[in-house]
């Protein structure tokens, strides 16, 4: 992903609220199934990690993303946007 369409990702992501909210229970695979669900659907979205998490959000965003085969496009304190592209895609990068 080059840094022009990241930039794009992150114009859009401003407009967005967070769609996932991962608490203490951490990261599940029952998360990691509705976070897949959501990609295919949305192909941007936000997750923040509330304060009650122990996980370090920044490693939580990287292991999501590796995951779920996507990219991090954006980490700003305990949220971050994930993008990735559906098998009809509705976003078109620059």
């Amino acid at each position: 992903m080059t840094s022009r369409q990241r930039a794009y990702l992150r114009g859009l992501g401003n407009e967005l609220d967070p769609v996932f909210q991962i608490g203490k229970g951490g990261l599940s695979e029952e998360i990691l199934n509705q976070l897949d669900a959501v990609l295919e659907a949305r192909e941007l979205i936000k997750v923040k990690v509330l304060k009650s998490c122990l996980d370090d959000p920044g490693e939580l965003a990287d292991e999501i993303a590796s995951a779920l085969d996507s990219d991090v496009v954006q980490k700003i304190g305990r949220t971050f946007l994930l993008y990735r592209p559906a098998r009809e895609p509705q976003i078109e990068l620059p």
